[in-house]
């Protein structure tokens, strides 16, 4: 059975209205259950992520937030099926995840697309791989993301949040059941990463898919997500979970109601008492 650890959610939000899963939307559901995660052996044995369950429920956009080095990326390529487990399981609509899978889109910091390749190829490599037509899937997805005008540029050619775009149309373009997405916007300028999140809340809207994003930014966790998980110094665990009811869609001027100040406060409470925790442990 799943273990939920839950923080008070905003004064006057019903806690049910963040656990129901999106209407109509039926795949997605991400089930972490008591996943532990140690690298290494012996005395350099370091345990990354403890005893850690999240449940997810279709369509709903999940944000985890935690100290540096707390186990944030380290869970979420769990879900990716780039790192196996301890212990625990993770799934995905109850199947068993083994391994990456084109039901899971992964969109990184760094810009990893091929830069050999045009912006068009980029997003049409996945359906390609699957035997699809992918020309048709890369217009649609190059449509949703602005980005038609430049489908035959190659990546050194654009701007870093064009090619987060680009990145996150081809994470789009195999038609994924989770969307996972690991601090996408860090190393844009503000303005840039503003512009950035009010797009991909366009496209979650639009997309109806299950997000799971990483970030260390507070304001960008509340913005974009129905619930923010917080998680320990290592090694992680979920030591939070905050249900955000600020209405959709939303604006950047969402930021200056009362109730995103009090949830700020409230994760800059625990990120505090954590982030010293995890700078004591570096020290000794």
């Amino acid at each position: 059975m799943l273990n939920r650890v839950v923080s008070m959610p905003a004064k006057g939000a019903p806690e049910s209205l963040a656990r129901a899963a999106r209407k109509g939307v039926h795949t997605g559901l991400v089930e972490i259950d008591r996943v532990s995660i140690v690298f290494g052996k012996g005395r350099q044995a370091h345990k990354a992520v403890e005893e850690t369950s999240i449940r997810v429920e279709p369509g709903e956009f999940v944000c985890i937030l935690g100290p540096s080095g707390c186990g944030k990326s380290t869970l979420l390529n769990t879900v990716a099926g780039y790192v196996r487990p301890d212990r625990g399981e993770v799934r995905v609509d109850g199947e068993l995840i083994t391994k990456p899978g084109p039901d899971r889109g992964m969109v990184f910091q760094q810009y990893s697309l091929f830069p050999w390749k045009t912006v068009k190829e980029n997003v049409a490599f996945g359906p390609k791989i699957a035997g699809k037509d992918a020309g048709p899937v890369a217009n649609t997805f190059l449509d949703m993301v602005g980005l038609s005008r430049f489908a035959n540029r190659y990546p050194a050619e654009l701007s870093g949040g064009m090619q987060q775009r680009v990145g996150i149309a081809r994470a789009l373009a195999n038609y994924p059941r989770v969307l996972l997405m690991d601090e996408p916007f860090g190393a844009l300028d503000a303005q840039t990463r503003v512009m950035m999140q009010e797009n991909l809340l366009k496209i979650w809207n639009d997309f109806a898919t299950t997000v799971l994003f990483v970030t260390h930014d507070i304001d960008e966790a509340i913005f974009l997500a129905d619930r923010v998980l917080i998680m320990s110094a290592s090694p992680g665990r979920i030591i939070a979970d905050l249900a955000v009811e600020l209405p959709r869609p939303r604006l950047p001027e969402a930021t200056a109601e009362p109730a995103f100040a009090e949830l700020k406060r409230q994760c800059i409470a625990h990120i505090r008492s954590e982030s010293l925790k995890a700078f004591e442990q570096q020290n000794r």
